[in-house]
């Protein structure tokens, strides 16, 4: 192959010790078909569009073909799953490596779906069409959003069948990371490595995420509460977006603060806390309204995986970590907390803001108003569009929502503002979604998931094209439900 579709790999995970991968190529498919490519991604990571769409790209996109400078491997990694501590790893995920910006970036490049690895625990290693352009279509919506994120280069179809309740179309998608580092890595090193390789796995993760950090003895407890800020920053942007990841387990939280693993995530209608959307999800462990508190619970794992690095003797390590992760519910709460305030165009700060904001989002619960819709209407001036215009609980909100605006300097234009660039016209609708999708599996058509795919790019824009977007789905009686899949 030529060297022209501008791949340039660096490859520093290899070069931590082996115990945290093995070396494993992909298993080559029969046909590969490009469905869907990242244009400006590719063009960020200082690769060449156009070749990455001939034959030969795609063939490194199928895993048919390993550029030279790549060292694939599968990660190791555990994880709490659903509260429950087992041994993972990438069942069916490879790094080809680090790609290197033009401007000095680094970025993981990942396929999933390529086949088995050392930690496949009995699987394939494949993944289908639909999963992997869910993964797409979701990830690419939230970089839109302004919410980090992992984000997707392209999918391709492998000519192959994977098995599952149902006979499926395969195919790979490629995952553009800032990397795959997770708290499950570092509770795979706590359990099965010594000190010193936790000690380089701290040390790498800092190197590559937070440089700023200098040396010193408190550097692996500034590491904690780096990590921390921006769990806590991520997830109030979930919040405040109405989206469900649906399975925050420890191995699907990063230490780069990005969103990853877009498995049965979906995004509210109705606004209520107890919203679940995941199959497996029985008991609500991450419903909406748990978000929060489990970021919080994860992040206590990552700290007792880094005790042995905090203090030499365990119980002032322990006290450490307590008292730096119990600032997590405070820093959550501020990330929110100004969140909410722009979502109703407000500037400054009062004692009584967090009351208005709740009575709204409490008549929202009550009257099953849509999350997205309804501050889109408040945005637009247009409160008779809720379902909510007509009570008198509202109307007084409304009113005394109105004074409080009046009460700060900025100007009601300003605020409206901020307000759009706040609240989003579309975010990705679950039946938008599974109609894109269906059409994508069914009939191979993908014209329906590209329309939708441009009306996401551009959620705050509030364009007329949008309004078709943002209708909700016809009762069926039943509640939405998705999958673990990716």
């Amino acid at each position: 192959m030529t060297n022209n579709t501008g791949w340039n790999f660096d490859n520093s995970y290899a070069r931590l010790p082996e115990k945290f991968f093995l070396s494993q190529n992909p298993t080559p498919v029969r046909s590969p078909k490009l469905i869907i490519f990242n244009h400006s991604l590719a063009s960020s990571l200082g690769l060449n569009a156009e070749a990455l769409q001939t034959e030969e790209g795609v063939a490194v996109f199928a895993g048919n073909w390993i550029p030279e400078s790549s060292m694939p491997l599968a990660q190791a990694y555990a994880g709490h799953q659903f509260g429950h501590f087992t041994m993972l790893g990438d069942g069916r995920a490879i790094l080809l490596g680090e790609q290197m910006t033009p401007t000095g970036e680094r970025f993981d490049i990942q396929l999933k779906g390529p086949g088995r690895t050392p930690y496949s625990r009995g699987g394939d290693g494949r993944a289908a069409v639909g999963p992997m352009l869910r993964e797409y279509i979701i990830s690419e919506a939230m970089h839109a959003l302004g919410i980090p994120t992992t984000r997707s280069l392209a999918v391709v179809s492998t000519g192959e069948t994977v098995y599952r309740e149902t006979e499926l179309p395969g195919a790979i998608l490629t995952r553009v990371a800032a990397s795959h580092l997770r708290v499950g890595t570092f509770q795979y090193a706590a359990n099965w490595g010594t000190v010193e390789e936790l000690r380089r796995l701290a040390d790498y993760a800092i190197q590559r995420h937070y440089p700023g950090i200098p040396e010193g003895e408190n550097r692996y407890l500034s590491f904690l509460e780096e990590v921390m800020k921006r769990q806590a920053a991520l997830i109030a942007k979930w919040q405040l977006v109405g989206f469900i990841h649906g399975v925050m387990n420890t191995d699907n939280m990063t230490i780069s603060g990005e969103t990853i693993d877009y498995g049965p995530c979906a995004f509210m209608d109705a606004y209520d806390p107890a919203t679940v959307f995941s199959s497996i999800d029985r008991q609500g462990r991450y419903a909406y309204g748990n978000q929060p508190p489990i970021g919080g619970w994860n992040l206590a794992r990552l700290a007792e995986s880094l005790l042995p690095l905090l203090h030499e003797n365990e119980e002032k390590a322990v006290e450490l970590a307590q008292d730096k992760i119990s600032g997590y519910p405070k820093l959550f709460h501020a990330h929110w907390l100004k969140g909410m305030r722009a979502k109703i165009g407000i500037f400054n700060e009062e004692e009584k803001d967090e009351s208005l904001i709740e009575e709204l989002l409490n008549m929202m619960q009550k009257h099953r108003a849509d999350f997205t819709n309804t501050f889109r209407s408040l945005t637009m001036e247009k409160p008779e569009d809720t379902v909510l215009s007509g009570s008198t609980e509202f109307t007084a909100w409304y009113g005394a929502w109105q004074e409080r605006l009046g009460r700060q300097p900025e100007s009601k234009d300003s605020s409206l503002e901020l307000m759009r660039s706040s609240n989003p016209m579309v975010i990705p609708r679950n039946h938008k979604v599974e109609e894109a999708l269906e059409a994508a599996g069914e009939r191979e058509d993908y014209s329906v998931m590209e329309r939708l795919l441009k009306v996401l790019a551009t959620p705050y824009e509030y364009l007329p094209e949008q309004v078709d977007y943002c209708t909700l789905p016809d009762s069926s009686g039943r509640p939405y439900r998705t999958f673990c899949g990716t």
